[in-house]
């Protein structure tokens, strides 16, 4: 409790700049762990709703039936859901156009799925940059705030005839919290970013492998011969 009283003493005879250092990193670092939160929540999400699509994926269900429950569950459906959902409609749009080449069939198919996954990892990185920032920026901001008031300090020592330890040491002090609460907001925000990132690879990699697994199944489905849409895996 005494150190709590005595950091609170210290800010409010820090001067303007400090205090106004601190108070931006403190949002920061709050804006920061909502952010971490948000992100926990949604990439839990993304890996549970992928999970589940791919187990329905391989558990013998047509893809016919497949694409028109992800077309009701657009909205609520995952990733992985969605990119299969854009592959199918893109095909079957070119069977209905008559196109019968395998190669444009195929290639069709998979632009579609590219073009959804660059989409959906764009979604899925969101509030990445942010929390880089914060882990990036708020050293320095804190450092900015401690330089300041160790000139302030001294500048304030100047018009002193006698200077000790007692007189040099609460100046010192008011403009270290600035450089500790810096520190305070970064930590958390580079280690989120590092974990989210790895998370969000290893996402990515499941996608991308998914992607290249649907479309072996349309290849061979056209190198059977198969009538309009392929109807099983």
């Amino acid at each position: 409790m005494t150190n709590n009283l005595s950091i609170v003493q210290l800010l409010l005879h820090a001067s303007w700049v400090v205090q106004a250092v601190v108070a931006l990193l403190v949002l920061g670092s709050i804006a920061s762990w909502a952010a971490i939160f948000r992100k926990m929540f949604a990439l839990k999400k993304v890996v549970r709703l992928n999970d589940d699509f791919e187990r329905n994926f391989w558990s013998g269900t047509s893809l016919n039936d497949l694409y028109a429950a992800a077309n009701q569950n657009a909205r609520n459906g995952g990733p992985m859901e969605r990119i299969f959902a854009n592959g199918m409609r893109e095909y079957q749009k070119l069977r209905e156009r008559r196109i019968t080449d395998p190669g444009a069939l195929l290639d069709g198919a998979r632009r579609a799925m590219r073009a959804s996954f660059q989409r959906e990892l764009d979604t899925i990185e969101s509030n990445l940059a942010f929390l880089a920032s914060v882990g990036s920026v708020s050293p320095y901001v804190g450092l900015f705030g401690t330089v300041w008031g160790i000139m302030h300090a001294f500048t304030g020592l100047a018009s002193m005839q006698t200077v000790t330890l007692a007189t040099v040491a609460p100046g010192i002090a008011e403009a270290l919290v600035a450089t500790a609460i810096g520190l305070f907001a970064a930590i958390p925000a580079v280690v989120a970013y590092n974990r989210y990132s790895h998370d969000i690879d290893r996402i990515a990699n499941g996608l991308e492998t998914f992607m290249e697994e649907f479309s072996n199944i349309l290849q061979r489905s056209l190198g059977a011969g198969t009538a309009a849409t392929p109807s099983g895996h």
